[in-house]
């Protein structure tokens, strides 16, 4: 249903693009809950083995090798922030 300021043809062009954010928030998601049971399926592993769960250098690297793929438009500070909670997240 258009509103008073667009036509029909915003309106759909509106809910494609919601939608497709709504996708993509949905992989996230998914992305989110698959690499939390990894880590819980690597934490179970190190803790068998008497191996410390939190690996600084690893998290150090993990952050430096992500920020060399990133090509945008998150900027460096974001994708450290978001990382950031993954990871404490993670260590939950």
């Amino acid at each position: 249903m258009p509103n008073d300021t667009g036509s029909l043809a915003e309106d759909i062009t509106i809910r494609q693009m919601r939608d497709q954010v709504i996708d993509n928030d949905l992989k996230l998601i998914q992305a989110i809950n698959q690499r939390l049971a990894l880590v819980a399926r690597l934490r179970d592993y190190k803790e068998d083995r008497g191996i410390a769960f939190v690996d600084q250098s690893r998290e150090d690297w993990m952050h430096q090798y992500l920020r060399g793929a990133n090509r945008g438009p998150l900027s460096d500070e974001g994708l450290t922030e978001i990382y950031g909670h993954v990871l404490d997240l993670t260590k939950r």
